[in-house]
């Protein structure tokens, strides 16, 4: 008679994400995760296949518990430029209260192992994309309430936002500064004017 699991898969899942958001993919040990996870090598096994396929459904579960609800407020009925503004607000100050400066979990693995795993580029592409198209969303808002101007490529424009926020979190792994970063934000959205 097989034993039924009694762990939370969330709860482990999340306590798994949280191992490779602070190590990467590839300086987490299995015994890492199985020590943070609180379960059992073969319950690992059993659930999530293998190293990499955990891998693949923490970056899953960090779209849906952190990506999801940051991108949230550019999805909210009449949401436009003001939101897209404090999206970048928001980030910053994420930025420089995060003292262990791990970054974002999908901007580190676009960075360490997107060119190496096809699969994973594939998950980290369409996280990005559900990104910009949070931003086109409020873009096309911002044109329609005449916060922008309608001579601009909002597709393009949300393409650049996105790709901005990735060089911040990049960038702001070696200089965190406040100062800076704001500077950066203020040039960035200078494209709206």
């Amino acid at each position: 008679m097989a034993r039924s699991k009694t762990f939370d898969r969330k709860l482990v899942l999340d306590k798994a994400m949280q191992v490779f958001w602070e190590k990467g993919y590839e300086a987490a040990s299995m015994q890492m995760l199985v020590d943070a996870m609180g379960i059992n090598r073969g319950s690992l096994y059993d659930t999530f296949q293998d190293k990499r396929t955990l891998f693949l459904q923490a970056i899953a579960h960090y779209n849906a518990t952190v990506v999801q609800p940051a991108i949230a407020p550019l999805l909210a009925p009449g949401a436009s430029r003001p939101e897209i503004e404090q999206h970048f607000l928001t980030l910053v100050e994420r930025i420089t209260t995060d003292q262990n400066r791990r970054g974002c979990l999908a901007t580190n693995t676009v960075t360490a192992l997107a060119a190496k795993d096809p699969d994973i580029t594939i998950s980290l592409q369409n996280s990005l994309r559900q990104v910009e198209d949070a931003f086109y969303r409020a873009l096309v808002r911002a044109q329609d309430k005449g916060e922008i101007s309608t001579d601009k490529d909002i597709r393009a424009v949300a393409h650049y936002l996105t790709s901005n926020i990735q060089g911040l979190r990049v960038m702001s792994k070696v200089n965190s500064d406040s100062a800076v970063l704001q500077q950066t934000v203020g040039l960035i959205l200078q494209i709206l004017d």
